[in-house]
């Protein structure tokens, strides 16, 4: 009996990544952070897909994904983050960040691609993920 390994199956993953500024100060931080200061923040988002489209070859336009992350971002850049809902009721820490961009883009991905992860990054240094699995 010969025992045949399954083929592999394709897998595509996109990362586009942008910037935006914005100021927050964290609730109940021991800390500096405690008081309002900025960031410029760093956002990388991640998707993935296993069939490419028949006409371009691509898993998804590079321009349509950063326009969905632009639009994601649009109330948030140049703002005070705390004033900006929900961080106006929760913490906006670079983890609720990323959720709440996860939240945001997921449901807008095409037929075929899913979000793999959104982080965000408040210096090069250090990032938080967020990923559903």
């Amino acid at each position: 009996m010969t025992c045949h390994a399954a083929s592999p199956s394709p897998v595509w993953r996109l990362t586009v990544r942008t910037v935006f500024c914005a100021a927050h100060a964290l609730r109940h931080y021991q800390g500096k952070c405690e008081n309002l200061h900025g960031h410029n923040y760093g956002v990388e988002v991640t998707v993935k897909g296993s069939t490419l489209t028949q006409d371009t070859e691509l898993l998804m336009d590079f321009s349509d994904l950063k326009r969905l992350l632009k639009e994601a971002l649009a109330d948030m850049d140049h703002r005070c983050l705390n004033e900006v809902p929900p961080f106006d009721a929760i913490n906006p820490s670079s983890e609720n960040l990323a959720r709440h961009l996860w939240r945001r883009l997921a449901p807008l991905m095409p037929e075929g691609v899913s979000l793999v992860g959104v982080t965000v990054s408040e210096k090069p240094e250090q990032s938080a993920t967020y990923s559903e699995e």
